[in-house]
Formats: structure tokens, sequence, C-alpha cells
């Protein structure tokens, strides 16, 4: 059977996700051979930007390299977070499966004696290089001090144990796959933080004209992940949106069918207007486009001109 190659990130986590994508198909596909090779993105370059200031410059900044390795045929696959990859796929490739998700819900990382986000005091200093997360948390607790901050998860954890930060937030799924859930203060529910588009699940994508790829690829699909995450990329792109602006959204997939909720907020977090929509879950996308058209009536494509202009 032919020999596949993943392309990933060198990060801790990047090499757990593409690990994971290996160790599923080889299990799968008995008698293939995986091999990972680590890529170095320009996000990975970039350590002394706040990402929500590098704006249009910020789009790929995680993926470019390894999809334009993987168009070069040096890689076969890519994995991804999908909260990473933007809604506008680069010619030649599509998204080959969408995993399983972890736990969808940010996380807070404190400090001793602090083990919920009403437990910082005012004036506490709270790390967090997402715009959805600054201009929900403001939305919440005006006192807070919040700054930017990089660096993989360890890096990130050191600073609160240093304290230079009382605490930050995190997604769980990393801190989860990483067995890091023990550094968990508190889970941040999905109605006090909503979380990124496609948060917690991974995205394999992979060339269009390699059937052979295409169809292992398959084996790593997680059909109802797969549904919600459409839905919810589908909101982002009808916004004009990427994961750098303050958009968040979260579906879930029933029997009786789709319901996506969503958010567009001020980046301080004084107006947040949000929705929700339900549909069939055979149509994903016209829920992600039916809420989106909804927020836009509501005046969302003002909150992100100010977003865009600050």
């Amino acid at each position: 059977m032919q020999n596949i190659v993943i392309g990933t990130r060198g990060s801790q986590l990047a090499r757990w996700q593409a690990n994971w994508a290996k160790t599923n198909l080889e299990h799968h596909h008995p008698g293939l051979t995986v091999e990972i090779r680590i890529i170095t993105t320009r996000g990975d370059r970039i350590q002394d930007v706040a990402l929500p200031k590098l704006g249009e410059q910020g789009k790929g900044l995680f993926t470019k390299e390894l999809e334009d390795e993987m168009l070069a045929g040096h890689i076969d696959i890519a994995v991804h977070s999908l909260k990473d990859l933007p809604t506008e796929i680069t010619g030649g490739l599509h998204i080959a499966a969408i995993s399983e998700r972890e736990d969808v819900r940010d996380a807070l990382v404190a400090g001793p004696g602090v083990k919920s986000l009403e437990d910082l005091k005012p004036g506490a200093r709270v790390g967090t290089s997402s715009l959805r997360r600054v201009s929900q948390i403001r939305g919440l607790r005006q006192d807070l001090i919040l700054d930017p901050v990089r660096g993989n998860v360890d890096t990130r954890i050191a600073k609160v144990d240093q304290g230079v930060f009382d605490a930050i937030i995190l997604a769980s799924a990393g801190l989860r796959r990483l067995g890091r859930a023990d550094r968990i203060s508190q889970y941040l529910d999905i109605g006090v933080l909503l979380p990124a588009v496609g948060q917690g699940a991974l995205g394999i994508q992979a060339r269009i004209g390699d059937g052979h790829v295409n169809q292992l690829a398959r084996s790593l699909n997680d059909e109802p992940t797969r549904v919600a995450c459409l839905a919810e990329r589908e909101f982002l792109r009808a916004l004009g949106g990427g994961c750098l602006v303050p958009i968040a959204a979260h579906a879930t997939v029933r029997t009786e069918g789709i319901t996506i909720s969503g958010l567009v907020a001020s980046v301080d977090g004084r107006e947040i207007i949000r929705g929700i929509h339900s549909g069939p879950s055979e149509h994903p996308e016209q829920a992600g486009a039916a809420l989106a058209s909804d927020l836009l009536r509501q005046g969302a494509d003002r909150l992100l001109a100010q977003t865009a202009t600050s």
C-alpha cells in the first residue's frame, strides 16, 4: 500500500494532532506507513506581534506553508486545528475530513486561589491573543486588564506560574490533548464564552484530485462534527471574517436537525450581537448563512468595520 506523508507545524500540540492522525490512519488501513514532516509557518516565526495586529496579513498565518508543500507534492495531507484554517480554501485543496471534537469550551488557567473568572480581583492581568475572547470577557468584566500572550501551551502556562499573568485563557481541547487538564481552573461554559468556529476539531486537508489519499482520510472523519463545523464555517465566511476577529459560533447536530448559535462583538465588549438558527442537518451551510444574514441585519457589519479600523 502507498505510503503517505503528513505535514504539521512543530509545536507540541501540532505534533500531538499529527500523531493522532498517523495512529488512526495506520489502524484503519493495515499495511499503510505514515511519515510526519515538520513545517515551520509564518505564524511560528512571528512571535513578537499580537495576532489581531496582523489584520489581513494574518490570513493563513498557520496554514499557508503547509498548503504550499501539499500543492508541491512534498506532503500528502496536512493536519490543522480547524479554527486556524481559513474559510476560503486554497485552489486545488479541500478539507477531506474533520475529526471528532474534543471539549469545545475555553478554559481559565489561573494562579493559586483563583478557581473562576469571578475570583479574579479588579485589575487582574489576563492573557489572551484572541479578540473573540477579549471582547466577550470585557463584556463580563470591564475591570480586568487583557493583554496579548503568544507561545505554545507550556510557555503560556509558565507565564502564570511566573506571575506575569494572573490568568490566561486557552482552548480546553489543547490542554486536554496534552494531558494538562489538571491546570484548568474553570471550564468557561459556551453560554459565558462562545467558542471559535471549529474549535476542538481537527481539519484534515488534502489535494482534491488525490483520490487514494482522500479515501484514506475519510477514516478520520466524524460526520456529526463535520456537519456542525460546516455550518460554523459558513457563518464565518458569510460575515467575511477570519479567526482574528471577534466572531464566535457553535453548532450542535441532533436527530431533529442542526442548531447554530453565533455572535459578533465590538472589541471593547460593550456591544455584542447574538443570534441562533435551526435547520435541517442535510443543509448545514444554509443554517450558517441564515444566521449570518440575521446578525448582519442587526448591525454586525458595523461592528466588524470598527474592528478593521481599530
